[in-house]
């Protein structure tokens, strides 16, 4: 059974960094766009960032500047560095194929302090 293990979260205060990863099983992984997702408390789940197989990558426009998401296909990992964080970017973060979202791991939380 195909795994997607999110990492890297946790309590910071505004301004600060974190860098996600998250760790997949999926075949053939570098042929696979992959994307961030988050989902803030009483919200939808929402995509934050894509990159494509050949490494293009898109993001949404409030973290556009501050977010990177990343790839390294010798590991099946797929990062997303995350400076100048805001309260607005609490939520749990979740990372999985893109456009089509195919499984949901566990996630990893993010929580900004004001």
């Amino acid at each position: 059974q195909v795994q997607l293990v999110e990492s890297g979260g946790g309590l910071v205060q505004a301004g600060g960094s974190l860098r996600l990863s998250c760790a997949t099983s999926i075949t053939i992984f570098s042929s696979r766009p992959m994307a961030w997702y988050r989902q803030a408390p009483g919200k939808q789940r929402e995509l934050v960032a894509s990159i494509g197989s050949n490494g293009n990558t898109n993001y949404v426009d409030s973290v556009k500047g501050r977010f990177t998401i990343s790839r390294d296909n010798a590991k099946n990992t797929v990062y997303l560095q995350m400076n100048s964080l805001k309260p607005e970017d609490t939520g749990n973060y979740y990372c999985s194929t893109f456009p089509t979202p195919f499984r949901w791991g566990q996630g990893t939380q993010v929580t900004v302090s004001s």
